[in-house]
């Protein structure tokens, strides 16, 4: 077994069941991509056992912190067992739901949703490519499913030297799928939708935002970077009177305007811009429209601190606009998935936004992921989606 050593002082974050080992924290030792290591002090501690990955500036992530654990197949089976039936304990209303987040459930680099009889995985570190047949059969044996679709092309494929891999590991099927969520219907597609095929960490913002729209009955909605409708079709669901969906892929929109169709919604009911959306919200100001309800729900950023003071620049501007366009005692539901932006600093910006805009409002509600995305107490990293409702004064 090979062995890595840190430099004196740099075990703290270990002995907090921290799971990240930074490469500048290393004094020497190594392995192969993937391979597991000793991890020990620069006493010779023991520390953890934890997967190499010589490409990446996280140059491992620890499996275990228990000395006497063999990482073995069985250990792998053990885990997958763990965070699935962790999903029982939530209240999901949804037969798509998240299986395995990653570092939360103690699989650095492993994503793993279930769109109904459908597995889609994410195998984006080292160690999770290195133990991928193992883990692939551990997910069907738990499901009882037969179909595992990979979607192993995220950009941080890229950072742990791995190339992109997509395509069926286990069984075949369409790709084209369908699901429920809070009673509604979405179709998706897990070969070439974002992520692995859909955003299923805002299910509880969407039904939120929907019970929103039925208690203060919107009339004017606007949903920016909408994708394939999400927040749309809650909106409506919930009784707003119309929605103005602005996205910059064509495809997205087209898959939205079905979405619409799928839930019986009138078509009247809403409009689709294949637009810029900081353009757009530009030029809503000039014609002097003013919107019941915005949902600002950008893209990634800020993917590491190093970017962030880059996108709070971004994530100022775009809520600037949007709180411009806001009638006084209109709902703002703002978000950051990145994870770069803390929610204090996210908090801070949107106050920016708010003065140089010259608006005021409450902060009605803090929000985040759903809870099938868990962050746990050792890994507050996996809060990278975080949210507010703001209702302007």
């Amino acid at each position: 077994m090979k062995t890595i050593r840190l430099k004196e002082g740099k075990e703290r974050a270990l002995l907090r069941r921290h799971p990240w080992i930074f490469e500048s924290a290393i004094a020497r030792g190594g392995g192969d991509p993937g391979e597991t290591v000793r991890v020990e002090s620069h006493g010779g501690q023991f520390l953890a056992w934890a997967a190499f990955s010589p490409a990446s500036k996280i140059r491992a992530r620890a499996w275990s912190f228990d000395e006497s654990q063999r990482i073995e197949p069985a250990f792998f089976t053990a885990a997958v067992e763990r965070a699935v039936r962790a999903r029982s304990r939530f209240d999901i209303p949804s037969d798509g739901l998240r299986l395995v987040h990653g570092e939360s459930d103690g699989l650095p680099g492993l994503i793993v949703d279930r769109y109904g009889d459908t597995l889609v995985a994410q195998f984006l570190a080292a160690g999770a490519e290195r133990w991928k047949p193992v883990l692939a059969d551990a997910l069907l044996q738990e499901t009882g499913l037969e179909r595992l679709y990979e979607r192993s092309d995220s950009s941080s494929r890229s950072l742990e030297g791995l190339p992109p891999a997509a395509g069926w590991l286990r069984g075949q099927g369409p790709t084209e799928l369908r699901i429920r969520e809070h009673g509604w219907q979405f179709t998706l597609d897990i070969a070439g939708g974002h992520k692995t095929g859909f955003y299923l960490d805002q299910r509880d913002s969407r039904g939120k935002f929907a019970a929103y729209a039925k208690r203060l009955q919107f009339q004017r909605v606007l949903n920016c970077y909408c994708y394939t409708g999400g927040f749309t079709v809650a909106a409506l669901m919930g009784g707003a009177g119309h929605v103005t969906s602005i996205d910059s892929s064509a495809p997205a929109l087209q898959r939205a305007r079905e979405n619409l169709g799928l839930n019986g919604i009138e078509p009247g009911r809403a409009d689709f811009l294949d637009a810029d959306v900081n353009a757009s919200l530009r030029r809503f100001i000039e014609e002097g429209r003013r919107f019941d309800a915005i949902v600002l729900d950008p893209p990634k950023l800020a993917p590491t601190v190093a970017h962030a003071e880059r996108a709070a620049r971004a994530y100022k501007d775009i809520n600037r606009l949007a709180l411009t366009l806001l009638e006084p005692g209109g709902v703002l539901f703002t978000y950051s998935c990145s994870g770069g932006i803390s929610a204090d600093l996210f908090h801070k910006i949107v106050a920016s936004a708010g003065a140089d805009a010259g608006v005021d409002g409450y902060i009605g509600e803090r929000l985040g992921g759903a809870p099938d995305h868990p962050m746990t107490l050792a890994f507050p990293e996996g809060e990278y989606l975080k949210g507010l409702v703001v209702v302007r004064k």
